[in-house]
């Protein structure tokens, strides 16, 4: 049975730690996540409200937090991100992967509902499915009412598909694709990207050396979300330009109208969120400290 690998797991959050055998009758929601991830985030406000409701009738919701990045192996931040999430429910450290091989999982997110049995009974993969989500939950607990309303805005907003056109774009060597030798932000193509300044560029992240250094995404839809982290010791700070201008009303939850902002923690940051007609833009960060460290390009 996939639970009985939580009953290695040593580090929790919410909770004491939560065997197999203490679940047992219980139905169980496994939420398998990674805190920056923005298709996670946007799953985030459910799963609160499915905790919420539903708790009290026989459901157990367990975050299962297998990180991508090796910031969110530590247990500091996990825990920050939780607290500022308004997370309630029990979170389980899944730093080796362990529980997530349980369950031969493949994905960031994807949840899988375990019936009181201790079998798999539902899964999902990535966002949506809310609704049918809740009802194979209702179906195990014997529950059969309107399913909870939820209210998802800010970071935790659905993407914009019908405009989305710009993909996830990772700036690590193992997974960067479309980076562009010409660091003139005004000369990208769609979805092409470029770094200027100095960059040491590693496995999983790009690292600025000196103050000054900027990196430039020619994209198509409403958000422009990057996940950053400052140095060890201090914030950084930056500023955000589309298509040369301040960004205005078009600035994300991390930047003011005037495009300044700063990476003070490890997360994913919001840097543009549009209200106008999407058409292709240039996006341009430019970090006024040295330190900075990016990972990926999500949008929405």
């Amino acid at each position: 049975m996939p639970l009985s690998a939580l009953d290695r797991a040593t580090v929790w959050l919410n909770s004491e730690p939560l065997t197999a055998d203490g679940l047992r009758g219980r139905v169980v929601l496994a939420d398998f996540c990674t805190y920056s991830c923005v298709n996670w985030l946007r799953t985030v406000p459910y799963v609160k409200a499915w905790h919420r409701a539903y708790r009290e009738r026989g459901l157990t919701v367990v975050g299962v937090h297998a990180p991508e990045f090796g910031f969110e192996h530590d247990l500091d931040n996990v825990q920050h991100a939780a607290l500022e999430l308004g997370v309630e429910y029990p979170i389980v450290l899944d730093t080796e992967f362990r529980i997530w091989r349980a369950f031969d999982n493949h994905y960031w997110p994807a949840v899988y509902l375990v019936g009181s049995d201790g079998r798999v009974a539902f899964h999902h993969f990535g966002e949506g499915a809310y609704e049918e989500t809740e009802r194979a939950i209702q179906r195990q607990l014997g529950v059969d009412e309107a399913t909870v309303e939820v209210d998802a805005d800010g970071v935790s907003k659905a993407a914009d598909w019908q405009t989305l056109k710009s993909p996830e774009t990772y700036l690590g060597r193992s997974r960067s694709e479309n980076r562009s030798s010409d660091a003139r932000a005004g000369a990208l193509a769609l979805n092409h990207w470029t770094l200027a300044g100095p960059w040491l560029v590693g496995q999983q992240v790009a690292v600025l050396e000196r103050a000054g250094g900027a990196i430039a995404y020619r994209f198509h839809a409403r958000d422009v979300n990057l996940v950053l982290a400052p140095p060890a010791a201090g914030a950084v700070r930056f500023t955000v330009r589309l298509d040369g201008e301040p960004p205005g009303d078009a600035s994300g939850l991390d930047v003011d109208a005037s495009g300044d902002g700063t990476v003070s923690d490890p997360r994913m940051y919001q840097l543009v969120r549009q209200r106008a007609a999407i058409r292709p833009r240039t996006f341009e960060i430019t970090f006024l400290d040295a330190g900075a460290r990016a990972y990926v390009f999500t949008f929405g």
